[in-house]
């Protein structure tokens, strides 16, 4: 089979060509998928560079997701420690109401009173979260992890508002006859709400410290996107300017092949 022999001005103009369409599709590929870096041939620095930050807003982003749990955890148990609360000083109106009741009043009081201590404890074993109950025992702990170091975590500990001995101390009523043993259930009452008021105040930190974590690794997975897209995104505005530049170029160059054709048929018409 015979070569075709071609002319240096034709070869020049099919080696721009053949440039020039790899240029179009190499900017093609970008404005398709938004990526001016997308494998390490590519850019390898940038590429493993913005895989790097990548890898680490992953990383945080499901230690977010952790830290956002943890304080719904924090917050059911809150809550739990004010329904409490409301609950125990009720007892204590009850106490105080005992002290001027007598005969069947008296006996509907030590009723409701030790009913509405039950309801206590059924208050606190119902507060569990994803199956973690940090109110009804002091043997529970909440871990929350911040992140990649191991050192950077906030280790809540449960509290006991159950009734009994290890908790909020609030003995049942067997009778309010006597004035001092209301005024001994007045007094367990009371130590009751002072320990209810410290537990709210801690809960209370552990989730606003859960909350400024979760806003700060909120914003740092953002940061870290953010300085892996400028590695690795293209700029929409740039890669079409760019491609109009390039087919431009590319009309040209079919026209300037076109042209070193004609030239070598011209010189073909002297010999005919």
């Amino acid at each position: 089979m015979a070569e075709i022999t071609l002319n240096a001005a034709v070869r020049a103009n099919l080696l721009t060509l053949g440039k020039t369409q790899s240029l179009i599709d190499k900017t093609q590929n970008r404005l398709s998928t938004g990526l001016r870096v997308s494998s390490p041939i590519d850019d390898s620095k940038a590429f493993f560079e913005a895989k790097s930050l990548a890898d680490r807003a992953s990383d945080f982003a499901e230690k977010k997701d952790g830290i956002d749990q943890g304080i719904s955890s924090v917050k059911t148990a809150l809550e739990a420690v004010e329904a409490v609360d409301t609950l125990v000083r009720q007892l204590k109106g009850l106490a105080i109401s005992a002290k001027s009741a007598t005969g069947s009043e008296l006996t509907a009081i030590v009723s409701q009173y030790n009913s509405l201590r039950t309801q206590i404890n059924n208050l606190a074993g119902d507060a569990s979260y994803q199956g973690l109950n940090l109110v009804n025992n002091t043997t529970t702990t909440l871990d929350v992890s911040f992140g990649t170091v191991s050192t950077s975590i906030l280790s809540i500990s449960a509290v006991n508002l159950q009734t009994g001995s290890t908790g909020l101390a609030i003995t049942s009523a067997a009778n309010f006859s006597a004035t001092s043993v209301v005024d001994a259930a007045i007094t367990q009452l009371n130590t009751a709400i002072t320990t209810l008021r410290g537990n709210a105040s801690s809960l209370g930190s552990n989730v606003a410290l859960l909350q400024v974590r979760l806003d700060f690794t909120g914003a740092y997975v953002n940061d870290l996107e953010e300085g892996a897209g400028k590695l690795t995104l293209a700029n929409i505005n740039e890669e079409g300017a760019n491609l109009v530049s390039l087919q431009t170029r590319q009309q040209l160059g079919i026209s300037a092949l076109a042209f070193a054709g004609q030239s070598e048929q011209s010189v073909l018409s002297l010999f005919q």
